[in-house]
């Protein structure tokens, strides 16, 4: 028996939505690194807040290089 699909919506209330906001980037950092270890890959992630603030994580190789590779 598996989870009940639960609706997306949009958080109205600022300070929980930064609060999920930083949970789930912790999350899916962790599941990169996990990719990134698991298959060998490299990853890059860039996540940009709801502020503007640029987070930026990056496994197997520097970020700048796999974004070259990625743009050519």
């Amino acid at each position: 028996m598996g989870r009940k699909k639960l609706e997306i919506k949009r958080i109205e209330n600022k300070s929980s939505r930064q609060v999920t906001f930083s949970k789930r980037r912790s999350g899916l950092i962790e599941k990169a690194r996990q990719l990134s270890v698991l298959c060998d890959a490299s990853v890059a992630l860039l996540v940009v807040s709801s502020s503007g603030k640029l987070y930026s994580f990056s496994a197997g190789d520097n970020l700048v290089r796999i974004l070259d590779r990625y743009g050519k």
